[in-house]
């Protein structure tokens, strides 16, 4: 038996090497995962992440290298491999069968039989309860999935793999889809995970979440491994530049901007209520300001920009574009008054992603490039070539399809679309969710650009860093409603902006 040290790696990946079609992935890679740790695992698009998981999962073989867990070096050629070790991966589509029970997909394809080699749902029905019970997971093991939350489904595919004896844990973005409750809830029970010594790789754009539930974090850049730090050791400045490869001093730095005085808006929404999520909703937006949304999920963030732009209906309030009283009822009528969204859901709402980059990039204004009922070609690939140049769109065609482009290059092409049409005021809801943080730092970037320039832009994020680090004003939202108005020059810290967003 061998006897390992407290501090010992459970897990090292040694000089992993990888390539495709003669291009190099990874190159000489490398990790280390100790018993009952969370690890961060960062790294912006085709640095590697991926490629490395799945290498650990049995997915791709490895070209060069070593996978050692408990001191002894372990062949992963497939995913049985993996399974067969304990090592597990929790993706962002979940594998969950909604029509099954809870405790049917806890012990999908390892199922409790009976002496008749049928089926023992009451056997697995007890075994579930005191598996959830064991973890506190409050859910009822004969629960159909489909009748439960978002949250719920996220916490039965963890519990699945640990009932699987799964001794890692990989986590692909697993807050994405998640309420702020229900992130909270995850977190909880990753801590739980902790104490019973299970190890987690954590992958995630969020650097809010990575603070607060990781112990460790590695970046890869490029293929390559770049470093490994204690969280606690290296500021969200530093991690952002090792990330990107470059000083990124002004990231999170915020200066005081002079924007037009309180007489001169370009847009006024008065006693707006729609739906049940916005009630009674007043605000105002600056030429060239930044004006922050904050609040929890639910508040009616989203809805109120919806109902702005006509995607919603208005159950009574008023609108005023350049002191104007305007009457928005669709879509088309907003943008011919010069306001664009950039929706939450980019795939659903803000792209058509069997289409390529160039026809994405035209859809919101095709009179621009058409004439005589004609588009003209040659007009349409000089605009999108500019663009993709402009946001610095990772693509090798400007016809290649949206969806093989990565989130942060497809956001910036839903941003493209609508820069094309150059619109006034710009809405913009959660614009960096999803990517990672080198594509977050050039629309940070670009939003500041665009506010510099004159156009006044409406900026809803959960992600209280990036509000403080772009915003003029701040309004907070609740229940439908807004709670307060903060100037961003009087507020000192996320903290205080956090207990603003929370305080009753």
């Amino acid at each position: 038996m061998i006897i390992l040290k407290e501090n010992y790696s459970f897990l090292e990946m040694k000089n992993i090497s990888k390539s495709f079609n003669q291009t190099k992935v990874l190159d000489g890679v490398g990790l280390e995962l100790k018993k009952g740790e969370v690890h961060a695992l960062v790294g912006g698009n085709g640095a590697g992440k991926s490629t490395l998981m799945k290498i650990l999962m049995g997915v791709y073989k490895k070209e060069t290298g070593k996978i050692i867990l408990e001191n002894s070096e372990v062949n992963i050629n497939e995913p049985d491999d993996a399974f067969k070790n304990g090592i597990s991966m929790i993706f962002q589509e979940f594998s969950i069968v909604p029509t099954l029970t809870v405790a049917q997909n806890i012990f999908l394809n390892h199922e409790y039989k009976n002496n008749f080699n049928l089926i023992n749902d009451k056997e697995m029905n007890i075994k579930a309860k005191e598996f959830l019970e064991e973890l506190e997971i409050d859910i009822n093991p004969k629960s159909k999935m489909e009748t439960l939350e978002t949250g719920q489904w996220q916490m039965i595919e963890i519990a699945k793999a640990v009932s699987q004896e799964a001794k890692i844990l990989i986590m692909d973005e697993p807050t994405a889809a998640l309420t702020d409750e229900e992130t909270q809830n995850l977190f909880k029970l990753i801590r739980r995970l902790k104490n019973k010594n299970i190890s987690i790789i954590y992958i995630s754009h969020r650097m809010d979440e990575i603070y607060e539930i990781c112990d460790k974090i590695t970046v890869l850049r490029n293929g390559k491994y770049i470093i490994t730090s204690e969280v606690s050791s290296i500021s969200m400045e530093k991690l952002v530049e090792e990330v990107v490869g470059k000083e990124m001093e002004s990231f999170f730095e915020w200066e005081e901007r002079e924007i037009a005085d309180e007489n001169d808006n370009v847009l006024e929404v008065k006693n707006l209520s729609s739906g049940s999520n916005v009630k009674d909703v007043s605000f105002d937006l600056r030429r060239g300001e930044i004006l922050g949304i904050a609040g929890l999920m639910g508040s009616g963030r989203s809805e109120t920009v919806r109902s702005i732009f006509g995607i919603d209906s208005k159950n009574s309030g008023e609108i005023i574009i350049n002191g104007k009283k305007e009457t928005i009822k669709n879509p088309k009528e907003a943008m011919n008054l010069g306001l664009a969204l950039v929706p939450e859901d980019r795939k659903l709402q803000g792209l058509v992603t069997n289409h390529s980059v160039k026809e994405n990039l035209i859809l919101s204004d095709l009179e621009k490039v058409s004439r005589s009922g004609l588009v003209k070609e040659k007009e349409i690939e000089m605009y999108t070539k500019n663009y993709i140049e402009k946001l610095d769109i990772k693509t090798d065609s400007i016809y290649k399809l949206v969806k093989l482009l990565s989130g942060g290059n497809q956001q910036k092409v839903v941003l493209a679309k609508w820069l094309f049409r150059d619109p006034q005021i710009l809405m913009l809801d959660e614009p960096t969710r999803g990517v990672d943080i080198g594509a977050k730092t050039e629309i940070i970037e670009l939003v500041r650009e665009l506010a510099n320039n004159g156009k006044s832009i409406l900026f809803i994020s959960s992600e209280l860093q990036e509000l403080l680090a772009v915003c003029d004003r701040i309004i907070i939202m609740d229940n439908g409603k807004v709670k307060k108005e903060i100037n961003r020059k009087d507020i000192t810290s996320k903290e205080e902006l956090e207990y603003e967003i929370q305080a009753k």
